[in-house]
């Protein structure tokens, strides 16, 4: 009995240390030239200083677990009254993110507009369980249809939409890549990247398919998330 309530409480214990740690890694995408290289990072607990990288993830960050917002802001919240919640300015740039995100990446992107912090953001859900190593994680942020090989799997992605294409070789290895785009109103496809790959079946992978200003071609930009040890997996 006293064992089985010992393995009980040892279970217990583990599940709410899982549901203690939520993390995010930031990029800053298609960022313009300026001095904007970081922001605070309010929870609704607590603001921490966070980079905003752009030609790589920021390192991973902890966020609270009960944070059902985040706020980018250029100072941290002044310091509330003892329970009262501190007050994000208005305007501010705000992502909701759900309760069952463990893991996450925090996409931000320029927003000139923006008179708190020029930005805006999404969080998108990285969960080990549904976006693995060796996977690729692809946005297509233009009005274009893109398709092609990639390794040994078959890309087409819709206009603004993303998709997880599953691991394009088996194992350390270079891959082919033939992507094609087709132009909103256009029906023949034109080529957009023919090269090689290399494969690193213990890093997830994130591409982004982007609309460069002035120019009717997109370009593909990708960027590795490796991890020592990835935020979902069990010994």
């Amino acid at each position: 009995m006293r064992a089985a309530l010992f393995l009980l409480i040892l279970s217990l214990a583990a599940t709410a240390a899982g549901k203690s740690t939520r993390t995010c890694r930031i990029l800053f995408i298609a960022a313009p030239e300026s001095d904007l290289k970081t922001l605070q990072l309010f929870d609704g607990k607590t603001a921490q200083e966070v980079e905003l990288t752009r030609m790589g993830f920021s390192p991973v960050y902890e966020v609270s677990p009960e944070a059902l917002n985040l706020a980018l802001l250029p100072t941290a919240p002044p310091t509330p009254a003892k329970g009262e919640a501190a007050v994000v300015p208005a305007g501010a740039p705000v992502a909701a993110i759900a309760e069952s995100i463990r893991d996450f990446y925090l996409i931000v992107s320029s927003d000139p507009a923006n008179k708190v912090a020029p930005v805006k953001m999404q969080v998108v859900d990285a969960n080990a369980a549904n976006f693995k190593p060796g996977q690729m994680l692809w946005f297509n942020l233009t009005q274009n249809k893109v398709g092609g090989i990639v390794g040994t799997r078959k890309l087409v992605i819709n206009p603004n939409s993303r998709q997880i294409l599953d691991e394009p070789a088996s194992r350390l290895e270079e891959y082919h890549v033939n992507i094609q785009f087709v132009a909103p109103g256009k029906e023949r496809p034109e080529p957009l990247c023919e090269t090689n790959w290399f494969h690193d079946p213990r890093s997830r992978s994130v591409l982004f398919i982007l609309q460069a200003p002035g120019s009717n071609v997109p370009r593909i930009q990708g960027f590795p998330d490796f991890r020592d040890a990835d935020p979902e997996k069990k010994d």
